[in-house]
């Protein structure tokens, strides 16, 4: 799965990965929910940062289309609820059983 990292690039992430970024995912949303901007900033780290880790960097010139966009690391709670008005059920889809 191909995920941007929006200002820094795109990342291919195994499928294996999945639950555990879905699981930062729901962290994210219950920060979001709460409204708590200390617990929603610390949830957004630790998301991109398990996408950096997981994912292997593609060049910058590659033109594969992204499955998945997340927000920069600088997003706001606001920034991140727009872009989830749009995205549905967070940013990570969950894996179908």
């Amino acid at each position: 799965m191909i995920m941007r990292v929006m200002g820094e690039g795109q990342f291919q992430v195994g499928e294996t990965h999945l639950n555990r970024l879905n699981e930062l995912d729901d962290e994210l949303l219950t920060a979001l929910e709460s409204g708590d901007e200390e617990q929603f900033r610390r949830a957004l780290v630790e998301l991109l940062g398990a996408v950096r880790e997981f994912g292997t960097p593609l060049p910058d010139d590659s033109l594969e289309p992204s499955d998945l966009i997340l927000p920069d690391p600088e997003a706001t709670i606001e920034d991140v609820r727009e872009m989830l008005r749009t995205e549905g059920d967070g940013l990570i889809p969950g894996i179908p059983e």
